[in-house]
Order: structure tokens, then sequence, then C-alpha cells
């Protein structure tokens, strides 16, 4: 193999199983931008409009606020983490809490989560096409064009995402502009944020619960985008800068807009404030979250089939594979449950980013290896399977999000789970 194709190797691969040397990461501003890509998207928008619609303005803000926090907190460690090692979540993992096979469900894990993610985005990209057209087009059909054309822009890797979000986030913020003008000329802004919820369907409790489900994800991956950021200053930047505009910006615009409607679904909100034009723009800005989805999940099952069963898949066809999963559960409807669907994340990931947390900052049962490592730009050799702790502190953070429905759900699963590893870990450490 030529120099000229090994390059184009490394490209498609992107350091899926490997370290991002310092001389390939990237500058803040691009970084930033991919963070700010998977925030202000339409799914952020669909968050909105269900808090708006189920809760007054202040506590919608107020559970924004708060799920904001929990988010900008796991953002922060652990895409500090990725950024320091140079290593995606899914493989990180294996040196911080789960081992070999543990790094690989996690792995697994985030990849069928982000195929449900690329599903829904898919089912309004689709819509939004039909809508625009104004023809009868089933749905089918164009759910399953448009989740495979935005399959083929994933393939080239981080510089692919790069590029589609400098073309797609400038147009969908020319959405909410004109979605924001419009909404203010028919409504007073005093009157949408004093006025009743159109449906007091939420407490604020599962409002946290859904705010936190919304990114959880994306908070736990960030180490996929910020192992290449150069330091931990712009890890700082791209974590709270990321989380304001999307979290608290998109969201309270959503909740203003589902007031001003008296409506939760997204699409026909925007064709109301925007028109045909709105919806394009939707349509356009869809490529660059699916995108990242895409992305991240095909780096989950690279890790997954090397740990377990030794295969070095290249994340390029993984990307192929991924892509045509997360097309057919568009076709299926996932999109019509995405209440349940962030409730689900909103207690089953969390126990991950805590587990992390408490293995690689506070324990420190690998750092060493990982230090000693890094300074040759290579991995360690020596990892555990798995550790039957980081199994108990998984279920019974997750059990407990489940069955204990007072309180913040996904607050308490970071608690329970973060403190069952710590005890679990120094019981086994005497022993």
């Amino acid at each position: 193999m030529n120099k000229e194709e090994q390059k184009v190797v490394a490209q498609v691969d992107d350091f899926s199983l490997s370290r991002v040397p310092m001389d390939k990461r990237q500058p803040l501003w691009q970084v930033l931008a991919i963070q700010i890509g998977g925030f202000v998207a339409l799914s952020q928008f669909m968050l909105g409009a269900e808090l708006g619609y189920g809760l007054d303005f202040k506590t919608a803000v107020i559970a924004t606020i708060l799920g904001s926090v929990i988010l900008e907190v796991i953002a922060f460690y652990l895409g500090l983490a990725g950024q320091r090692e140079g290593l995606p979540t899914s493989l990180l993992a294996k040196w911080a809490g789960f081992g070999t096979v543990g790094s690989a469900l996690v792995g697994v894990a985030f990849a069928i989560s982000l195929i449900g993610w690329f599903g829904i985005q898919n089912s309004n990209f689709a819509a939004g096409i039909i809508t625009i057209s104004g023809q009868h087009w089933p749905f089918g059909v164009v759910a399953t064009i448009t989740g495979l054309l935005v399959t083929l822009s994933v393939i080239f890797g981080f510089k692919g995402l790069a590029w589609t979000t400098v073309i797609s986030l400038p147009l969908f913020l020319v959405m909410i502009i004109m979605a924001t003008v419009n909404m203010l000329e028919g409504h007073s802004l005093s009157t949408l944020i004093s006025m009743a919820a159109p449906s007091a369907k939420l407490t604020l409790t599962t409002a946290i619960t859904l705010v936190t489900g919304n990114f959880i994800i994306g908070a736990i991956i960030m180490p996929d985008i910020t192992r290449f950021a150069k330091n931990g200053k712009d890890v700082f930047w791209v974590t709270v800068v990321g989380t304001t505009i999307g979290e608290l910006g998109v969201n309270v615009l959503g909740v203003l807009m589902a007031h001003a409607t008296g409506t939760e679904e997204i699409l026909p909100i925007i064709y109301e404030l925007t028109g045909s034009l709105g919806i394009l723009l939707v349509i356009t800005s869809t490529l660059k979250i699916n995108d990242i989805n895409l992305y991240s999940a095909s780096l989950g099952f690279v890790n997954f089939f090397k740990q377990v069963f030794k295969i070095n898949f290249n994340r390029g066809a993984v990307t192929l594979v991924v892509g045509v999963l997360g097309t057919i559960a568009s076709v299926l409807g996932i999109i019509d449950k995405f209440a349940g669907f962030l409730t689900i994340l909103g207690i089953v990931f969390p126990p991950i980013a805590a587990i992390i947390f408490i293995d690689y900052y506070v324990l420190k049962r690998r750092r060493k290896i990982l230090d000693e490592s890094r300074q040759t730009g290579t991995l360690p050799s020596y990892t555990e399977t798995m550790h039957p702790v980081t199994l108990v502190a998984w279920i019974a953070g997750a059990a407990t999000g489940y069955f204990v429905t007072w309180g913040v759900q996904s607050f308490t699963v970071l608690i329970v789970s973060s403190v069952v590893y710590y005890v679990g870990m120094k019981i086994f450490d005497k022993r």
C-alpha cells in the first residue's frame, strides 16, 4: 500500500482504535462548531416544544437549567479525559472501569441508541421533504432515500463532520431567526412567558429527566469529539458554550413556540412560523446532526467487534451498515416514541458516565499505565476483561432510575451508580 492509499485509509478509519496524535488535533472553532451543531438541531426544538406543551415557561426554564448543569458536568470531565488520552468514549472506557468486554458493551449500547437518534432525525428529514413538496409521496420511500444520502457524508470521518456543519449550521440559525421574528409578530413576549401550558402533562422532575435524556448520549460521547481538541481549555469552552447555546437557547425558543402555536408537533410549528423555506432549512440541518449520530455509532461498533471478536472492521464500512439500520428505524416509526425514548436514555446511560468518572478521576486504577503509554502515543498492553463491580453498579443505577420515580431520575441514577461502584471497588481492593 503506497503513502497515498495509507492516507485515505487513515482518513476513513479516523483513529477509531488508536490515539489521535497531537499533530492531528483541530483548532477550537472547528471542534466547537461540531459541538454546537450537535445541540442546535431539530431534536432540541422537539424537546423544547415537548416542555412548552406540558409546562409553563418558568418551570420549563428551571428544568432546562438544572438538566443542563448535569449535562455540563458530565460532558466536561469525560471530554477532558478524552482530550488528554486522545481516545473516543468506547475505547477510553476500556481503561476507565469497564475493561475489554465492558467497553465493548458500552460501545454497542451507544451505537444502538444513536441508531435510534438517527431514525428520529431521518424521520423529520423525510417528513420535511414531503411537506415542502406538497406531494403524497410514500414516507417509507422518502425516508429510505434520505437516510442513505446522509450516510455517505459520514464515511470521511471527522473532516466530513466539519464541512457539513459549516454548511448546515448557519442555515439552521437562519430558520431559528425567521421563526422567532414571525412568532413575536403575532404574540407578545410577555404573553408567551406568562401563559399557562397548553397541556399540563409534565412535572418538573420528569422534565429534568427528559432534558438530560435528550443529550446524555452526547455528553457521554464527548470524548469522540474532544479527542481532537488541543488542550483542556478548549474542552471547557466547547462544553460551556455548546451547552449554553444548545440546551438553554434552543429549548427556550421551543417552549415559546409551543405556547404560541398550542402544539408539541415540531414540523407544524416550523411550517406555521416560517413556511416552506423554514422546512427546507430544517431538512438541510438534519444532515449535520445525523452525521454526528452515525459517526459515533460507527466508532462504538468498531470497538465492539475489535474487543469481543478480535475483528478489525473499517469504520467507513461499518458506517454504511449503521446508516441502513437507522434508516429502517425511521421507516418503522421510531419518532412516535420520542418521549419514552428520552426517558430510557435518561436512566440507562448515566451509570456509564458515573463509572468512568469515579474510575478515572477518583480511584485512578489505570491512570499510571495510561500516562506511560500516552508518552509513546500507543495504547496500554494490559487491561482487565470486565470487573463484576462495574456490571453491578451499572445495573443498580439503571434499576434505581426505573423503579424509583420520585426526584430527578437521571440525577438519582448518577449518585447510586457512583456510590455502588466506589464502595464496591474499595471492598474488592481490600480483599
